[in-house]
C-alpha cells in the first residue's frame, strides 16, 4: 500500500506536520532533504511554507513542482511519532 497524505501544515522552518489516510501523524524536518534543482528554491522559508497536498499524488507538493515521495514522508513521520512517544 502506497501510503496518501490528507493533511499538512507547515509548523515553522523546515518543519511540517503531516496526516495520513491510516492516521499516523508526525512532524518532519526536511532541512537535511532541501538539496537540488527542485529542492534549492525551498530554502526559502516563504515558499517552503506553501506545502500542500497534490489532489491526485496524494503527497507534498509545492508551487515550483517539488514534491517527495508519499513512502519518505511517511517513514519520517513514524519516526517522529514514536520519538515522541518515548518523551
Amino acid at each position: 500500500m502506497i501510503p496518501r497524505v490528507i493533511e499538512v501544515k507547515h509548523v515553522d522552518g523546515y518543519k511540517l506536520w503531516l496526516r495520513f489516510q491510516d492516521g499516523v501523524c508526525g512532524t518532519v524536518d526536511l532541512s537535511d532533504e532541501l538539496w537540488g534543482p527542485m529542492f534549492e528554491p525551498l530554502k526559502d522559508v516563504t515558499l517552503f511554507a506553501q506545502a500542500a497536498v497534490h489532489p491526485e499524488l496524494k503527497t507534498v507538493t509545492w508551487p515550483n513542482g517539488a514534491d517527495l515521495a508519499p513512502e519518505f514522508l511517511y517513514q519520517a513521520a513514524k519516526q517522529a511519532e514514536a520519538a515522541a512517544a518515548l518523551r
